[in-house]
Parts: C-alpha cells; sequence; structure tokens
C-alpha cells in the first residue's frame, strides 16, 4: 500500500491531510498525549492504548450540561421549547451514551507496544496472534474536515496509525491493521503523534506521560484534593477553583471520569503472550537495531527543513 512521503500535505477547500510516516520525520510539533493514550512507558517498550474512556465522558457530559441548562431556562418561558430541547438531547446524547455503556461491558482492547531497542511494533489481534511490524513501515496521517451550517464552522478530525502484515500470504481482510484518534487532526494529531515518533527516535524522557494515574493508592476525593493542591501550586487558587473545581466536576466531571478510568484501567491491559514477554525485555546496547540510511536522510532533510524558517526570522 503506497502513501505520500512523510512531511506531504494535500489542501482541499474543506480538508487537510498531513502524511506523517513513513518515514518518521519530525513534524516540528512538542510532543502531547492529549488522549491520555500512553499506558505504559518505560527504557524498552511504549503501550499505546486507543480506549478513552475519559475524552468521550468529556465530549458527552459537556453537552448534556449545555441541554439541560437550556432546557431549565425555557422550563417557564416556552415549556414547549424546553421539552423540544430536551427530546433532541435524547437523540444527540442517547445513541453515544448507549455506545460508551455497551463499551464498559466490554474488554478493553491490548495496547500496541512500541520496542525502540528493537525498532519494531507489535500488534496484538483479536485471536491472540500477534503482528510484529518495523517501525519504519508505520503509517501516520493527520486528516481534518471541516463544515459550514447555521450553527457555524464545526471542525472533526483524526489521526490515523496503520500497519502492515508482515505475513505476504495473509489473506485479504487481515493485511492491514488501523488505530484511529479522534483528537481533531492538524497540530493537534501531529503532537499526538509526535509522542510515538520521539520516544523511538529521541528517547523516553522526549515524552512526558500521566502513566501514575493508574497506580491509584488514594481514593477519588482524597485523589481530587491532591490534583486541587498541585494546581494551586502552579496556578494558584482562584483559577484552580475555577477551571479544577467548577469546570472540572461540573462541565467535565473528572469525578466520573475517575472512577470509570478505575474501574476499566487500574491496571491497564498487558500483553501475555510469552512470545511477546521475551521481545520486551531490554537488550545490550550493542544489539540495539539502528536506524535506515534511508530515515537518517529523511530526518537530516526534514530537520533542516523545520529549521529554514528559524534561521530566515533570525536573519
Amino acid at each position: 500500500m503506497s502513501t505520500p512521503p512523510a512531511g506531504t500535505t494535500k489542501k482541499r477547500i474543506f480538508s487537510r491531510d498531513d502524511y506523517l510516516a513513513p518515514l518518521p520525520v519530525p513534524t516540528g510539533e512538542i510532543p502531547e498525549d492529549v488522549l491520555n493514550t500512553i499506558w505504559r512507558k518505560s527504557d524498552v517498550f511504549i503501550d499505546i492504548g486507543n480506549y478513552s474512556i475519559g475524552s468521550a465522558v468529556m465530549t458527552i457530559w459537556p453537552t448534556l450540561v449545555l441541554f439541560l441548562s437550556l432546557a431549565f431556562g425555557f422550563r417557564n418561558l416556552s415549556p414547549d421549547l424546553s421539552t423540544f430541547i430536551l427530546v433532541g438531547a435524547a437523540f444527540i446524547i442517547g445513541i453515544p451514551a448507549i455506545f460508551i455503556i455497551t463499551c464498559l461491558f466490554r474488554e478493553v482492547p491490548l495496547p500496541v507496544r512500541f520496542n525502540r531497542q528493537r525498532r519494531e511494533v507489535c500488534v496484538p489481534m483479536k485471536d491472540g496472534d500477534y503482528w510484529i511490524v518495523p517501525w519504519e513501515r508505520v503509517t501516520a496521517a493527520a486528516t481534518q474536515h471541516s463544515s459550514t451550517s447555521q450553527a457555524g464552522k464545526n471542525t472533526m478530525g483524526l489521526l490515523i496509525v496503520g500497519f502492515e502484515n508482515p505475513d505476504s500470504l495473509a489473506k485479504e481482510d487481515n493485511k492491514h491493521f488501523y488505530f484511529a484518534f479522534n483528537c481533531g487532526g492538524g497540530t493537534t494529531a501531529m503532537a499526538l503523534w509526535e509522542c510515538m515518533r520521539s520516544y523511538m527516535e529521541i528517547g523516553p524522557d522526549a515524552v512526558e506521560d500521566q502513566t501514575a494515574r493508574f497506580d491509584r493508592s488514594k481514593g477519588i476525593w482524597a485523589t481530587y484534593w491532591d490534583d486541587l493542591l498541585k494546581g494551586a501550586k502552579l496556578r494558584g487558587w482562584p483559577v484552580t477553583i475555577l477551571w479544577e473545581g467548577f469546570c472540572g466536576i461540573f462541565i467535565f466531571n473528572t469525578l466520573l471520569i475517575d472512577v470509570l478510568e478505575r474501574w476499566k484501567l487500574n491496571p491497564p491491559p498487558d500483553i501475555i503472550h510469552p512470545d511477546i514477554i521475551e521481545w520486551s525485555k531490554p537488550l545490550p546496547p550493542e544489539q540495539w537495531a539502528k536506524r535506515s540510511p534511508e530515515l537518517e536522510h529523511a530526518i537530516a532533510k526534514r530537520e533542516a527543513e523545520l529549521a529554514a524558517p528559524a534561521v530566515q526570522e533570525t536573519a
């Protein structure tokens, strides 16, 4: 399957596609795990999961609050309009809510494991099998689409990461596997991809993670209080009370997110196949896989392109 070279951008009237890999060259964005996809991180591998229950709640809950506020505000001025808003909310929010509830009673999908010492990726399959895909063959693209209506402009986007079955004799329906992250596309998708790329090409210290949330030794309210104290030290109490306090509880419902993550991701599922356990063990530095000459050249070229605007501004 051929894809445009990394660094290529295709723009249309209502869409934009940024091709990020192969080969995995720098995007120019700072790595940021905007969806908390990093489940494990060590000097050997990083686990990337696509079960973002927190993001789903943070999308649906504010919408629910908005509709309920509108219905409450119009209950005396226009009871019929208030009822219409509630019925509309049931249709708009009901289907995604049912989907989320259904997902809560299913097993959490296994993560994809990126091994930086071997420069390979383990892609677990539902049937218990797995693929070992060379890192430099992984595909990635940030896609973004816009639409305009009476409500204004609406922009949606994805980061799509693809893997190709190394078995050349695989059936057509078992040749490709894709991860799609609903992160908005554009620079946000590039920042998320940069987490994976920077880990593999630079190292663990290049990527910040929130894996500590999977080891909750305290209760929900105690953890929430610790988060308030941490926020107060960084931003002061007024901003903390407004953001972590009011918005965190009433707008985004972080307490519900904590409950669901403790239920489904404490701890996150692990890949327990004996071959992958062995594959995930550290290697002596002299046995670490190296970049291909093609990637070395592509990275050097891309870094020069990214540095060119900065040089021009300085001049």
